[in-house]
């Protein structure tokens, strides 16, 4: 941790600037952070970014009282490799959570990934202890399931949810239901213990999660200050809604699913401030990667005016909704035009915490402060990758794609489409195609819809390409890959036998360990 420095001059002119409250000794308390990251919500899925039905109000609500960001990205299309990056301020190409195995194929962490976090990454709650943060993780964690990888080893003080999402339900036999931890040990499974009809839609998940989060709320509120890392995963297929929420959207069960959420947001947030904890509370709203228009029409959310979803690198996979708001400090009302990436997390909680990041990595955040507290705007590029190759990158307006490619033409005539009612000839190819010669470039400001691509002859092509190619130039030469995480699978490490397991007669038996190259379809 020595690369961490603690109370930079830019730290002290923000506590005279926003008067943070005062700790017991005496010294300035940092901000608590809360970060509340959802699960393949897409951009258009909220309000307040112009979902007709309007059913997000608390959402709504925060966003008129905080900061709008329309330019916010993740760092991958999909959700593990996303929530390594907002956890270590680094692409996944850096941080290891990537594949090498089929070009340009994405990498998610099913059950039989045998890699996770490396111990060589620092995660961001083990550098907020520096400044005496108590952390807690809710929900989702995905960033492997072997005892190596568990959150408590990794910074959290405190967790409650799952290591993989709830896809399922499985058999225990071929595949055992994913476990649901409190800490170090397991105290149930979905579908058993913690049940999700997959008829009707009805599991009490988000509100369990919701009551943990309160409860770890009011626990911390006068103690020290808190980093709250809310993960749930309602939202991912098969969606789900507790009972006073279903058939209560006019968008279905995915409906029902942001409905709770959204409420689940506002009690947290009326929690705050009758704990007279709003103004020293930092809370930023985000999803992990794009709507999974895959799972459209019935479980999927909404892109907006964008094009594809999850699993692409078009700006429907990776464009996110993103808000920010702490009272007294954030002007209510604001949007900002700040091209914005979830690895900016890392390091803004970082500022707030007064600590610096690592010094002995390459970090790709940006402070989001001068932003957030001052609505200044910096120049940064965007990356776009799938698996190991740069597909495309954005600066400024101006968005090149080096390769285009949606899934294959044998996966598509088998039904899954990730771009469903959304070809644009020449862009969404069902083969992988390459442009690094010659890149595809739009203007995301005139054509958010990647529908119109710039004229080669043009001059505005010309400056775009130029500007680009320089930085993506600078990228490639100082890049250093992280051994990849996500490149062998083994039937024999998936969640059969959790610590706790034995307590609960849960424990099952894991076949012969044969690892092997892992070779998804998508």
């Amino acid at each position: 941790m020595a690369a961490v420095v603690a109370a930079t001059r830019w730290w002290r002119l923000l506590l005279v600037l926003s008067a943070a409250g005062m700790g017991a000794s005496g010294a300035p308390q940092p901000p608590n952070i809360l970060l509340l990251l959802m699960d393949d919500m897409g951009w258009g899925d909220l309000g307040v970014y112009g979902e007709p039905s309007r059913e997000t109000p608390n959402l709504d609500r925060m966003a008129a009282e905080g900061m709008l960001f329309p330019n916010f990205y993740s760092a991958n299309p999909l959700c593990s490799p996303s929530r390594a990056a907002l956890l270590t301020g680094r692409l996944p190409i850096r941080n290891g959570f990537y594949t090498t195995n089929a070009h340009a194929r994405n990498a998610y962490t099913p059950q039989e990934i045998v890699g996770g976090i490396p111990d060589s990454e620092q995660l961001l709650p083990e550098l907020l202890k520096e400044a005496g943060y108590v952390s807690k993780i809710i929900g989702k964690w995905h960033l492997g399931h072997r005892p190596q990888f568990h959150p408590l080893k990794h910074g959290f003080d405190e967790w409650f949810g799952s290591p993989n999402c709830h896809f399922g339900p499985y058999d225990n036999k071929a595949r055992p239901n994913i476990p649901v931890y409190r800490d170090w040990e397991m105290v149930g499974r979905y579908y058993e213990e913690f049940p999700i009809n997959l008829k009707t839609g009805e599991a009490n998940l988000t509100q369990i999660y919701l009551q943990e989060a309160l409860d770890f709320i009011k626990r911390q509120a006068r103690r020290h200050p808190f980093f709250l890392y809310w993960a749930v995963d309602a939202t991912h297929a098969p969606v789900y809604a507790s009972k006073p929420f279903l058939g209560t959207s006019q968008r279905g069960r995915y409906g029902d699913a942001v409905r709770e959420i959204d409420d689940s947001v506002g009690k947290m947030l009326e929690l705050l401030h009758d704990l007279h904890i709003a103004d020293n509370t930092f809370v930023f709203f985000t999803s992990d990667n794009g709507a999974a228009l895959i799972s459209a029409p019935e479980q999927a959310g909404s892109n907006g005016p964008f094009l594809c979803g999850k699993q692409t690198t078009f700006e429907g996979g990776m464009r996110e909704p993103a808000l920010a708001w702490w009272p007294g400090h954030i002007a209510a009302g604001q949007v900002s035009h700040q091209l914005g990436s979830i690895m900016d997390l890392f390091t803004t909680s970082l500022a707030l915490a007064g600590l610096t990041p690592p010094r002995d990595r390459a970090i790709d955040g940006l402070s989001l402060l001068p932003a957030l507290l001052q609505g200044r705007l910096m120049d940064r590029p965007v990356f776009y990758y799938r698996g190991d190759t740069l597909m495309a990158t954005t600066l400024g307006q101006h968005k090149a794609h080096f390769w285009t490619w949606t899934n294959s033409w044998e996966n598509f005539r088998q039904g899954i489409d990730f771009c469903p009612g959304q070809n644009v000839s020449g862009v969404t190819t069902h083969s992988l195609e390459d442009h690094t010669k010659l890149p595809l470039i739009f203007h995301l400001g005139r054509d958010p819809g990647e529908r119109f691509p710039l004229s080669f002859a043009s001059a505005e092509y010309q400056e775009a390409l130029s500007r680009i190619t320089s930085v993506v130039q600078q990228h490639q030469e100082a890049l250093v890959p992280g051994q990849p995480q996500l490149n062998v699978c083994n039937w024999a490490v998936m969640n059969w036998a959790p610590p706790g397991c034995e307590k609960l007669g849960k424990c099952l038996t894991p076949p012969e360990s044969i690892p092997e190259k892992c070779l998804w379809s998508h």
